[in-house]
């Protein structure tokens, strides 16, 4: 898959909202942040308007996305936020001049839309990462993985130490295959349309935010049922976050409904890897070739494919 230019000073990033509406005052770190590392900022037209929960019209919002996927100009976009919407527009952008000239997408949650449409259609990797609502709360560390993940060093994580219940959940092994995935609730949401993924030979990542635990195993069910979890060279899971339960339990942790949805497979597996609707959601290139190693600690390699 073609990966995009790295950023370098003076390249500019485009701030658009797909989904839910945005105000300048959340915005405004973002923008401080990215202009203190040497970038250019230009926002979308359209980025403040509002439309009962959204940022804008459907029509508003694909304006936005599209004139910055359009413009020469433009190394990088920026998502401003999720929520809910980036679904009602996808079918609207015309990926043609994206195409010869590719370039970063950066967000999650509600951006799983996006990265799987442009990674089925496109061919081209993009960043599951913070949004510009995160960016001003994000730790040093995290902001410095991002900073230079997006200019250009190598990403490369490592990791010993996990939470005893996580870790017991894990499968050992080694894999290596091409990342894909985002929010399990969208990638569910998007099965047998145009933005639907192919799993067979991947690394797949998954993470969620504010969901019931039920919900969580009908929404394994479908991904096992439909064969996305068979052929699978591996799976990370990331945060699964302020799950809810019923007055009657489920009697499972997501994670642990995660593992018996796959534990009759044999590659590796990997729970509470630093991505998703957490405090700091390090950022990770979907598409790109990367290499899952799980020991007694986890290792997972991005290479410059």
């Amino acid at each position: 898959m073609i990966r995009p230019p790295y950023l370098k000073a003076g390249d500019t990033v485009a701030i658009v909202s797909t989904a839910r509406k945005v105000s300048k005052f959340e915005i405004k770190p973002a923008i401080d942040l990215l202009k203190s590392w040497g970038l250019e900022v230009q926002t979308g037209k359209n980025l403040f308007k509002e439309d009962h929960q959204f940022a804008g019209t459907d029509e508003d919002r694909a304006g936005d996305l599209q004139r910055a996927l359009n413009n020469k100009n433009v190394q990088a976009v920026l998502f401003a936020r999720g929520g809910y919407g980036t679904t009602r527009i996808i079918d609207a952008i015309d990926w043609k001049k994206f195409i010869k000239q590719p370039k970063w997408l950066i967000g999650y949650s509600d951006i799983t839309v996006v990265h799987s449409h442009v990674h089925r259609h496109c061919g081209i990797q993009t960043l599951h990462g913070p949004m510009s609502l995160n960016l001003g709360k994000l730790s040093p560390q995290c902001l410095s993985v991002l900073k230079e993940t997006l200019f250009g060093q190598t990403l490369r994580y490592s990791s010993s130490k996990q939470q005893p219940h996580l870790e017991k959940l894990n499968r050992k092994g080694k894999a290596k295959g091409r990342l894909v995935g985002g929010n399990l609730s969208i990638l569910y949401s998007q099965a047998a349309t145009p933005s639907d993924i192919d799993t067979a030979g991947k690394i797949l990542f998954l993470e969620d935010l504010d969901e019931y635990l039920y919900h969580i195993d009908r929404m394994m069910m479908n991904l096992k049922r439909s064969g996305k979890l068979k052929d699978l060279a591996g799976l990370i899971v990331g945060g699964m976050t302020e799950m809810k339960d019923n007055t009657i339990p489920f009697g499972k942790t997501a994670e642990e409904i995660i593992h018996d949805a796959v534990k009759e497979y044999t590659y590796p597996v990997v729970y509470g890897f630093p991505a998703g609707h957490i405090p700091n959601n390090y950022p990770m290139i979907f598409g790109s070739e990367v290499t899952l190693n799980v020991t007694e600690k986890m290792e997972l390699t991005f290479h410059n494919d």
